[in-house]
């Protein structure tokens, strides 16, 4: 616990064999419930993190690949079950540095915010570490995204997050985006709910064997939907009551993403760690 509140980490893995030791030694001791969820992977990724002897360890694996945000929505509803306090999300490629992890929680724990998401560009020089292909799309993305969901934050695709159980609320885990792109749908709920973001200065990582699974063909069209469902929906909540649109948004209907992107609710396999 951390200032008498329960933390839960979710980790999202796919064919991360190779770093997902290292990245559940890394998650601070504070944490309460750490949560694998590995997304079909075909390497030894599930069998390498049960064998971690880390307190409050559960792996939960997809019999499928089913996508990044289905991984998290499988990790948020098991942080919901847990009653945590708040979820931070943490790559399963140890990409993401566990010396931030206070900065993420502190807002979220002192209700400053309901959603904290780290910021790399905040960070002294991310140029210098960050892949140029990589800077420059992040930079257009976080433009497209700021005017489709009106937040003033930047580095919109940066997964380094801590939710509150509001903001979970707000999100829906079972109507998520399931794969890339869903730092951007999340956000555009949020919105919706009216719901309290900021950005927290986050170190960049990309080492040697850093690599992307990111295929651009295959995310810009899903991409382009989302902004643009986003700002359709900030231009239509611009001529109703705010407090409709919070509380419409918190219930969440389950019927309202397209088919094809819900996220599915099939049972996932557990293994617990005392």
């Amino acid at each position: 616990m951390l200032s008498g509140k329960k933390i839960a980490v979710v980790v999202p893995a796919f064919n991360e064999a190779d770093k997902i030791a290292r990245t559940i030694r890394s998650i601070p001791g504070f944490v309460d419930h750490v949560l694998v969820v590995d997304d079909g992977s075909r390497d030894a990724t599930v069998r390498i993190a049960s064998r971690s002897a880390r307190r409050g360890l559960e792996v939960l694996a997809h019999p499928r690949n089913r996508g990044v945000g289905a991984a998290i929505a499988t990790g948020y509803r098991r942080a919901i079950a847990l009653g945590a306090d708040a979820t931070a999300v943490m790559a399963g490629d140890a990409q993401m540095d566990p010396a931030d992890l206070l900065g993420l929680l502190a807002p979220v724990l002192t209700n400053r915010a309901d959603y904290a998401k780290g910021n790399r560009f905040a960070w002294p020089a991310c140029w210098r570490h960050m892949p140029f292909a990589r800077y420059v799309g992040n930079v257009v993305l976080s433009f497209l995204t700021q005017l489709a969901c009106g937040y003033r934050v930047f580095d919109s695709q940066c997964g380094y997050t801590v939710a509150s159980p509001t903001a979970l609320r707000a999100i829906d885990p079972d109507t998520m985006f399931a794969r890339y792109g869903y730092p951007n749908d999340l956000l555009s709920r949020l919105a919706r709910a009216h719901a309290r973001v900021v950005d927290v200065p986050v170190r960049p990582i990309y080492g040697a064997d850093w690599r992307s699974g990111i295929r651009i063909r295959a995310v810009v069209l899903p991409l382009m939907f989302l902004l643009g469902r986003a700002l359709l929906r900030r231009m239509g909540a611009a001529f109703e009551d705010p407090a409709d649109g919070a509380r419409r948004a918190m219930q969440a209907p389950a019927t309202e993403m397209e088919a094809g992107h819900q996220v599915s609710a099939s049972p996932v396999s557990v293994s617990v760690s005392a």
